[in-house]
């Protein structure tokens, strides 16, 4: 290798961005807020139910966030920019506390949470995303410990395999992984999955 090429690889690799990279998988980025609410001196976290006409995770829990869009300067301007266009609020009531790790979802989400205060508690929801919001103490999610589960992953070549390379290659489902799923029960609502795991993490850093 000549120095005159090793020295523009040196030169492209100081430039190169360190993301994650998900090869073929089709992974999104997307930013979520994790919205506190004080009332009296009381901290509560406030949840959203998705509308039934969404064709991602319809009727799930989550918590305000979607996919980091080209015009967000960064995971932490898509995670307000989707919580003031979901409750209807003025980011100017919005203060962000605190970020958490990225969490790489096997659904195919690179989530990054962020923490934030809410200073208002009238919301004009964006009934085509949100159907309703509720609170819950934060001093009761203290207190509960999730239902654990597990999900099986796995894999089997499609049609445009090229078995003729690899002949030996099986053509059946591969079982590759498994992992865990959390659960909440408040009252007679569940919050499970992607929105679960980062609510623990959250509690997880609230008791340490």
């Amino acid at each position: 290798m000549s120095k005159q090429l090793l020295s523009r690889i040196k030169r492209v690799l100081s430039n190169e961005k360190r993301e994650i990279k998900t090869v073929g998988m089709g992974f999104f980025r997307a930013a979520v807020l994790i919205p506190l609410i004080i009332e009296k001196d009381k901290e509560s976290i406030l949840f959203e139910v998705r509308a039934s006409e969404m064709a991602w995770q319809p009727g799930e829990i989550c918590f305000p966030g979607g996919k980091v869009e080209p015009r967000d300067a960064n995971e932490k301007e898509a995670a307000i920019r989707e919580t003031v266009e979901e409750l209807g609020i003025n980011a100017k009531n919005i203060e962000v506390i605190g970020e958490m790790g990225e969490v790489v979802s096997p659904i195919g989400v690179i989530l990054k949470p962020y923490i934030g205060i809410i200073e208002v508690t009238d919301y004009k929801l964006s009934k085509k995303e949100v159907a309703q919001v509720f609170k819950v103490p934060l001093a009761m999610l203290l207190d509960m410990k999730p239902i654990k589960a597990h999900m099986e992953m796995g894999n089997r070549p499609l049609d445009d395999f090229p078995f003729e390379l690899v002949p030996h290659y099986n053509d059946e489902w591969k079982r590759r992984r498994t992992y865990e799923v959390l659960f909440y029960k408040f009252e007679d609502r569940v919050i499970w999955g992607l929105t679960a795991q980062v609510l623990s993490d959250f509690i997880d850093i609230c008791r340490n």
